[in-house]
């Protein structure tokens, strides 16, 4: 009888180097492999595929999704301004849907009937996983090692891949993890869980200490159209070469630093440390512009919406009806977000240069201090009245009530 297949999402990491191993000894699993290129580098996609059969995999698939990626997920997002809790850009969690897309795809082309992945079950990327895996195929069995077997630690993972000679990326010394795509990489986990110990200089891997950057600014410029980002410096890119140019501007200028204690979905606080260089440049650029073009209550909306659209993405909610009901919104206000934004870029600050839109709603003559003939001084008397009538009421009734009591005080 044939040995029922399960796709694992596949990294090479410490934890799905383990559950190759473990998964057949557990399940007796056929495991193919499957690896997402989400812009992680090639140093870390090298090998993989040999890496996986010699632990045991039977088939690899190691799968290009950047363009996907940056196209459906990532300029999404950038559109909807969906900041996580004021500064997480949300780099490994918009990365997580279209892995998800995939396994699933592969597991329909390989005819698996399960999806395994190494998320931990305090984690926020288990639900991520999990809920694409549920809203593409809910026939699929999922099996999350983390959340049954005796391994109760990283290091506990280490001792099980010397026992089992299985080569590893980390040692015990060394034990923080690390997801990088092409959006941003994220460090957590060892010694930065310490929130009050500042991460060592050598770790950053995309951007420049503040001290080392450049002593002279570097300007930029970023073409938008209906909310997406196509030109860097007036050149035409694609949404892939788009990121990648942005990611070496601003990291050669400090830009995109993280440090942030967040809220997990599980409840819990965890600490993380994130480079999002390029990502920082588009989503403060996009801001901008659209504050240039986009009519103030729409614009306030927006920003209420922003954030249940960070919410859902951070949740793993993307393949929901409320997610695509969202943008449908999202994509109306974008309408008119086309034109340039130009940055200054010095030593991890970044600040607007210029704006340019055909579709802007700043009109110099209605806002000078010199006369104008498009607006009346006089004209604010009778709105000040009008929207100021219900404090002139209450203004009212609280001098009559004081009246009263003092009327009574006398009496």
């Amino acid at each position: 009888m044939a040995k029922e297949k399960v796709v694992l999402a596949y990294s090479g990491g410490l934890d799905t180097s383990v559950i190759v191993k473990w998964l057949q000894e557990k399940y007796n699993y056929d495991i193919v492999a499957m690896t997402a290129n989400v812009g992680q580098g090639d140093a870390e996609l090298e090998g993989l595929e040999e890496k996986a059969l010699r632990t045991g995999a039977s088939q690899v698939f190691i799968e290009d999704i950047r363009e996907e990626l940056v196209k459906d997920y990532i300029f999404p997002m950038v559109q909807s301004g969906a900041v996580y809790e004021g500064k997480y850009l949300l780099g490994t969690a918009v990365a997580r849907p279209v892995i998800g897309k995939k396994l699933v795809e592969i597991a329909d082309k390989v005819g698996a009937t399960a999806i395994a992945h190494g998320a931990t079950g305090k984690g926020n990327d288990q639900v991520r996983f999990e809920f694409a895996v549920k809203a593409l195929n809910p026939y699929l069995k999922i099996v999350a090692p983390w959340r049954e077997w005796e391994l109760q630690s990283r290091t506990d993972c280490i001792n099980y891949a010397c026992n089992h000679n299985i080569p590893i990326p980390v040692t015990a010394e060394k034990p923080y993890s690390m997801d990088r795509n092409i959006w941003h990489i994220s460090f957590e986990g060892g010694i930065l869980e310490d929130p009050n110990r500042e991460p060592d200089k050598d770790m950053f891997r995309l951007t420049v200490d503040p001290l080392d950057a450049p002593d002279e600014p570097e300007m930029v410029t970023i073409g938008f159209e209906k909310g997406i980002p196509v030109k860097v410096n007036g050149i035409t890119l694609s949404p892939v070469q788009l990121v990648d140019e942005l990611n070496l501007i601003a990291g050669r200028n400090a830009v995109g630093r993280v440090d942030l204690v967040e809220n997990r979905l599980l409840g819990m606080k965890s600490r993380g440390i994130y480079e999002t260089p390029g990502g920082s440049l588009l989503t403060y650029a996009h801001r901008e512009l659209e504050h240039y073009t986009i009519d103030r209550e729409t614009l306030h909306y927006k920003e209420t919406l922003a954030l249940k659209y960070a919410e859902m993405i951070y949740y793993g909610l993307w393949f929901t009806p409320l997610r695509e009901a969202l943008h449908g919104f999202v994509e109306k206000t974008q309408e008119c977000v086309t034109g340039t934004i130009s940055l200054k870029l010095y030593k991890g600050n970044m600040s607007v240069a210029g704006r340019e839109s055909e579709y802007t709603l700043y009109h110099h003559d209605m806002v000078t201090f010199e006369k104008d003939e498009l607006f009346e001084q006089k004209d604010a008397q009778g709105f000040i009245n009008l929207y100021g009538l219900p404090l002139t009421i209450k203004g009212m009734m609280d001098m009559k009530q004081k009246e009263e009591k003092r009327e009574e005080a006398k009496n």
